[in-house]
């Protein structure tokens, strides 16, 4: 009567539409849900947080309580305003007469609604039997009286209904009448007439009477939310729910169509207890009201209390909700039915009903929202799990819902809908950060997967160009106990590209019960996490570390995400140090070190690959077109400090672009010089490095024309918008040696231009370079980068291609010992793969 009263016939069957094409594409959602696998107490809840995660779940399962808990309350005031206006004294009458003998007030009225939630209290911690048996005994007399109403319309004669409404000087009447069926009160009542409510007293609108009748639609969860209570919730809930929304749908438009074409406006807006007036048999509808409106309070309280269980039960919110895990000896969760009435008792303050139907609205539709996304992530994840029973659902309808829901919410109350989505916003950061992890399985990896697999395969490597190259890498970590600072370094030098964190264990699998990599891959994963790295894990099994590096560089990576460039550790004699224990990640915390890594060896043990092995590693992977960077000493580089030193100097980084063991091949512009200036700006654009500054040293000798070379080299960078200070070395002394070995070129030293076709013909293969510089000339060459001072964070090498001969290879490795002996953090870099553009 309220709503076709206000709303008329045509604005009230619109309303009715809305409100069940949004609880249609709803129920269609749950339906799927609740037949995807084995159901558990707490309804929607249960449903959102084991689709969508714990933060999704554990946020709108408290906003689902809130909303059972104004949903009880609301009906118990609608029931307490139908109590009054049946047996309360009426406005300006200090005295009851006949049945009319309860006073009204605010206090009196918040007394009825404590003394009827009492009632529900009691008949919720009997149990859910004894609800159960109370709401097929309340459905049996509604059904009763709903039949006798509609005999009603026909049976009644036309009466006038003299209605008594409250007025400043006490009290005012107005008449109402029913007419019987009219063509004339039907036409009447067709278009709206909005008009000021009169338990309010606030003007009423298509959205404030669409959230009060949206209040009669919410039932669709009663099912769902008695899920831990049912035999066989996955049969029960789809059609239990489904018939009935449908049988509500029609008595509501039933209703909706009587009301019009026989009770005048007046009647409908000023008198919402009408129908006892017109019934063959007033008293039974007095009980049909009260029996509807205490089964939806006691649903309502029922349903928040199993939602108030079941997130006590998942210790989403730790403490705070240990007190309602506690059940009776029957599995009856008391004390969450007890708290849930509390918090019902503390929302009965608002007094009257027409009050919270807004939020309460709000509250539903933002639960209905998130079960129409748990079911469209669920759909679009593509899981070959996800195959419930209940077919008659896609991802349109779950999307419709969505877009339904969100509408109607913001129409009803901005207001409400703003802060219900804050709240909600609120709840969902504080449980990402706050929360433990649970073993639910999260509907966002699904998601992700779905969606990296379909741009990987749109990510095509015929496509890639120079302009938007990016290194790729590749770490080579023997024990994590001895490298994490060089885990670090190069997830600074990645630039958003790829890194994986490369393992080769020295085991045959022939000889094994089972993968012993299985086990080591969660200690790997919790390392990243905790150094905060953006790496990815790779573990081998190989005979050999030489086997095991190829496999990972031949397999690593996926599709066009492949690494390009290969970084290994030093080989030298130094006893590795453990470095985990001092890293900022475990210092900086009470944590302990993960213990699922090997102890470090001793300086007596013997190493796992020899020199040999190691320089054809770097052989190898130059064959196979991958750039190499060796990194010597950089667990001495403590990040934190270099870049926390005074403004004044800031620190620098030394850039070395010459191949100081080819002293008559000084070459600035070649491909593997450029790989390394692009190395070192890329090291540079990290966020943690960018206060560091770029020192490029141009090694000349006299009468070389040190100022043209310079002039070109400047000319270059800038070219390259590479920021970098150049600073002219003269090596003369360094270079005299080399050729004092070798009693120089025929004719003297070699022309510039001479020397870089040279270069340009031996670049590929460098016969026997190993020979051709001496001990001597090597110490000089380092004698003359660690002269340079201010000393810098880090140095960047040329490193040359190793020696076609591989009996040289122990000789070339002892060459790159010597050059970068005592330097500190150094990176010595070769590159193949041209990686610098000057285009747009």
């Amino acid at each position: 009567g309220f709503v076709v009263g206000h709303a008329g016939l045509y604005q009230a069957l619109a309303m009715f539409a809305v409100a069940y094409f949004i609880i249609g594409m709803t129920v269609l959602s749950v339906c799927a849900i609740a037949t995807n696998g084995a159901l558990d107490a707490g309804g929607a809840y249960y449903m959102i947080s084991r689709a969508l995660g714990p933060e999704f779940g554990g946020s709108i399962g408290i906003m689902f309580f809130l909303a059972n808990v104004c949903g009880s309350a609301l009906y118990v005031l609608g029931l307490v305003e139908a109590v009054v206006d049946s047996f309360g004294i009426p406005a300006g009458q200090k005295a009851g007469t006949g049945v009319h003998v309860l006073p009204q007030s605010y206090w009196y009225e918040l007394l009825y609604g404590t003394v009827l939630l009492a009632l529900c209290l009691v008949v919720c911690l009997v149990g859910a039997s004894i609800y159960a048996k109370a709401t097929f005994l309340i459905f049996l007399i509604v059904a009763g009286v709903l039949g006798t109403i509609l005999v009603s319309f026909f049976a009644t004669r036309p009466i006038g209904v003299p209605i008594r409404l409250p007025h400043f000087n006490g009290s005012e009447i107005e008449n109402g009448s029913f007419t019987g069926f009219s063509l004339a009160t039907l036409r009447d009542n067709l278009g709206g007439g909005y008009a000021v409510d009169y338990t309010t007293g606030q003007m009423m609108s298509f959205s404030s009477v669409f959230a009060v009748m949206f209040n009669g639609c919410t039932g669709i969860m009663a099912g769902s939310n008695m899920s831990g209570d049912l035999k066989r919730p996955s049969y029960s809930i789809p059609r239990g729910t489904i018939s009935a929304v449908l049988f509500t749908y029609l008595v509501y438009n039933l209703l909706a169509f009587l009301m019009c074409a026989t009770c005048n406006r007046t009647l409908l807006q000023k008198d919402y207890g009408f129908l006892r007036d017109i019934s063959i048999f007033p008293p039974l509808v007095t009980v049909g009201i009260y029996a509807a409106t205490l089964s939806a309070a006691m649903s309502n309280l029922i349903g928040a209390s199993r939602i108030l269980y079941a997130l006590a039960r998942d210790d989403l919110f730790g403490r705070a909700l240990a007190l309602a895990k506690k059940t009776s000896a029957s599995g009856n969760p008391v004390m969450a039915v007890i708290l849930s009435w509390l918090v019902v008792q503390l929302v009965l303050f608002s007094g009257k009903l027409n009050t919270i139907a807004g939020v309460v609205t709000t509250f539903f539709l933002l639960v209905y929202a998130t079960v129409n996304l748990a079911c469209l992530a669920l759909e679009w994840a593509s899981a070959p799990n996800f195959r419930p029973t209940f077919r008659y659902f896609t991802w349109h309808t779950c999307l419709l819902g969505i877009a339904g829901c969100c509408v109607m919410m913001f129409l009803i109350s901005p207001v409400s809908a703003s802060a219900s989505l804050g709240f909600l916003l609120l709840l969902l950061l504080a449980l990402h950060y706050l929360s433990p992890s649970s073993t639910w399985g999260y509907i966002s990896q699904a998601l992700i997967f779905h969606q990296v697999r379909k741009y990987l395969l749109m990510l095509d490597v015929r496509k890639d160009h120079v302009k938007f190259w990016r290194p790729q890498m590749l770490l080579m970590v023997q024990n994590p106990r001895s490298s994490a600072r060089l885990i670090d370094f190069v997830n600074d030098l990645k630039k958003s590209g790829l890194y994986v964190l490369g393992h080769v264990e020295l085991q045959d699998l022939d000889t094994l019960p089972s993968d012993p990599l299985q086990p080591q891959q969660d200690s790997w994963l919790n390392l990243v996490d905790k150094l905060n790295v953006k790496a990815f894990v790779s573990l081998t099994l190989a005979p050999s570390v030489r086997h095991g590096v190829r496999q990972l560089l031949f397999t690593s990576g996926l599709g066009g995400m492949r690494p390009n460039t290969l970084v290994l550790g030093f080989y030298d004699d130094a006893a590795p140090q453990d470095g985990l224990a001092r890293h900022p990640a475990f210092s900086s915390t009470r944590e302990e070190v993960p213990l699922g890594f090997p102890a470090l060896r001793g300086p007596a043990a013997p190493k796992l690959l020899s020199a040999r092995e190691y320089v054809g590693i770097v052989a190898d992977a130059l064959k196979m077109l991958r750039n190499v960077l060796l990194a010597r000493q950089l667990e001495s580089l403590d990040k934190a400090w270099e870049l926390r030193r005074a403004a004044s100097p800031p620190p620098t980084i030394h850039v070395w672009p010459v191949n100081l063991l080819r002293p008559d091949s000084a070459r600035y512009a070649d491909t593997c010089s450029l790989f390394l200036l692009q190395m070192a700006c890329v090291l540079n654009m990290a966020r943690a490095w960018r206060r560091a500054r770029l020192r490029l040293f141009l090694c000349v000798e006299a009468g070389a024309m040190p100022h043209a070379q310079e002039e070109k080299l400047r000319q270059l960078l800038k070219d390259l918008r590479i920021q970098a200070q150049i600073q002219l070395v003269p090596w003369d002394a360094v270079t005299r040696l080399h050729w004092q070995t070798h009693q120089g070129p025929p004719g003297g030293p070699a022309p510039a231009g001479e020397a870089a076709e040279e270069e340009e013909e031996e670049a590929v293969n460098f016969p026997a370079n190993a020979t051709q510089v001496s001990d001597e000339y090597v110490c000089a060459a380092n004698k003359l980068v660690l002269e340079q001072s201010p000393a810098p964070a880090v140095r960047f090498l040329y490193l040359p291609r190793p020696p076609a001969d591989t009996s040289l290879y122990p000789l070339y490795l002892h060459q790159l010992e010597l050059l970068t002996r005592g330097l500190g953090p150094t990176v010595l870099v070769h590159g193949v793969s041209a990686v610098t553009s000057t285009q747009l």
